[in-house]
Formats: C-alpha cells, structure tokens, sequence
C-alpha cells in the first residue's frame, strides 16, 4: 500500500432503500488526510486495477483538496430508480424542488409497458417543463435501443437524453445518427482504455463524468478539456463525503450547461455526516461535510466486511504503486 495512504477513518456498511444497481447495501471506507476527508467506495465487481482509480480520487481527496469553484451552487436532477408509477411519482416530489429527473431503464424482468408507466409518472410529477433523460447502463442492442427510445421518448413527452444506451461506442455513433434522442456517454468514458473514443466516433452529445472511477477531481478537468463536450458530473452512489468530491468537480468546470446526477445522498438509508448533501430548489450548496464520530459509529460495517475492505485496499494500493 502506498505510504501516502491517509487514515482510515471508518468502513462503512449502509442500506439502500431501493434496490439499485442490483446492490442493496453500499460499502466502502471513509479516509482522512490533511486536506480533509476522502471516499473509496468501489463496487464489488471491479478488480484492483479499475478500482485503483477510485484510490487515488480518496487520495486526492484527503491529501490534496480541490480546485477552486466557480460558482456556488449545482444544478442537480433526481434520480428515479426502476420502480413501479407510484413509488416514482413520489421520488419526483419530495426531491427537494428538483426539475430535471434521470430515470433507469433496461432492468431485467422489467418490460417496455413498466417503462413506459414509470416515464408517464416522472413526466406527470415534473410537469410540462421539468427535464426528463434515462440511463439504460449498456442494457441494449442497437436496434433495441432504436426501438425503445421512439417509445420512450413519446412517453417522457420529449428525452432531454439517453445515458448509455449501448456498450460499443461504434452503435452509439451509430445510433446518435439514427435517432432525435441526443446521446449521452458513460461507461464508454469511465470504463474505456480510450475514453477519447467517443469524441472522435461522434458518438455523444453529452459527457457523464464520475470522479471516483475516474481518479480524482483534477484528472475529470482534464478529461473533460480534452473531449470538449458539455458534461454532467455524477455520483457512484457515495455517501456525502463523496458526493463533495462530485460537487467540487461541478463547481470547477468552466461551463455546467445541464444538472448534475448528484442528489443521491436520499438512496441511501441514513448518511455518514450530521448534515447531508440533499438537494434544496433543485440544487447542492458547494460545501465539504464532515462526520462526527456518532455518525462514524452508526454506519460502521461489522468487523468481517472491514477485514474485507482492508485487503482490498491493500490490492488497490499496490497496483496503484506499481503503475506510478
């Protein structure tokens, strides 16, 4: 493990309050540093070398800080996990004035009509006015995701965008050419060995930017700078100490032309820090919360899952050494 490795502070364990991304307990390790406090929070499915990434935004984090904002405030949407009509409309009320919501598609067992109905509800709570886009995470083939953005598209009574459609960055450009819907990239970003693909292939309208899978808040500026596409800056389901690192990203590009995938702090069943980062009027306060020793406390995993999450860091840490 790297010797610059802050403090582990804390590994927590928290519940979601809906099943997202086919998880139902978010786990990661809360650090500090001289600069503050930091997140590492990969996902399960992501090796050491992938989640090596998410090592160096805690380092960041803890160790270095985050450029200087440019504005004080980010615009941030709702998002709407893959749940029946009601249990959205209801997302999309209480989000705390939001008027934009990003809706997930593409979950297994789900049909077009349940898709459908959820869009219907999300456009119904919004109102004429409010921004509505879905994130399919690369469920769809090409002609499946031509099919089904006619249908949703007509049923979100216009798409702001569709996130991540398909997995291969050549039917993306494909299927931007094919369809009104613009075309927003993720995974092609986050997870790709050249994220500047997309730009070339012209395959996006819109860039989705996350800044623990990407390496820290400088390294997104940098990317973002070299794809030269309007971005929005999203979460990877972090408790508030991770979300500031999104928040200071948002904060410190240039532009910040759409809302961000910020706002959710509210999946989760309780947070990490006394005052949470939730969405007033439809947007964040640039502030950096920090946790009490009580909150510390609540969220705590049990001592397995921490010994867990200490071999792993270990893993990340080498890797992340090696490749130095």
């Amino acid at each position: 493990m790297p010797a610059a490795l802050p403090e582990v502070r804390a590994t927590y364990a928290i519940g979601l309050r809906t099943r997202f991304r086919r998880i139902t307990t978010r786990e990661g390790v809360l650090v500090r540093g001289d600069a503050g406090w930091g997140e590492v929070s990969p996902f399960w499915d992501y090796d050491d070398a992938e989640s090596a990434s998410w090592l160096r935004a805690g380092l960041e984090a803890a160790e270095h800080g985050w450029p200087e904002p440019v504005r004080d405030r980010i615009p941030v949407n709702v998002t709407v996990p893959a749940v029946g009509p009601d249990d959205a409309h209801a997302t999309v009320t209480r989000s705390g004035g939001c008027t934009t919501a990003k809706v997930k598609v593409a979950e297994p067992g789900q049909s077009l009509a349940d898709e459908q109905a959820r869009l219907e509800a999300v456009r119904d709570a919004l109102g004429p006015h409010g921004a509505v886009r879905i994130d399919a995470n690369a469920a769809w083939d090409l002609e499946t995701a031509l099919d089904r953005l006619a249908h949703l598209d007509r049923a979100a009574g216009g798409l702001e965008y569709a996130e991540q459609p398909c997995a291969d960055v050549a039917d993306l450009a494909a299927l931007r050419r094919r369809t009104g819907v613009p075309i927003a990239a993720d995974e092609s970003v986050r997870r790709a060995d050249d994220p500047l693909a997309v730009r070339r292939a012209e395959a996006a309208d819109v860039v989705v930017l996350k800044v623990q899978p990407l390496g820290g808040v400088r390294a997104c500026l940098r990317l973002a700078a070299d794809i030269g596409l309007p971005v929005v800056v999203s979460s990877a389901l972090e408790t508030s100490v991770g979300i500031a690192a999104g928040v200071a990203l948002a904060a410190a590009l240039p532009e910040l032309p759409h809302a961000c995938g910020l706002a959710t702090v509210d999946l989760l069943t309780r947070d990490a820090v006394p005052e949470p980062l939730l969405p007033r009027d439809g947007a964040l306060p640039v502030r950096r919360p920090e946790p009490t020793d009580a909150d510390l406390t609540a969220v705590a995993a049990g001592d397995d899952v921490a010994e867990r999450w200490s071999r792993r860091l270990a893993g990340m840490g080498a890797h992340l050494a090696a490749t130095r």
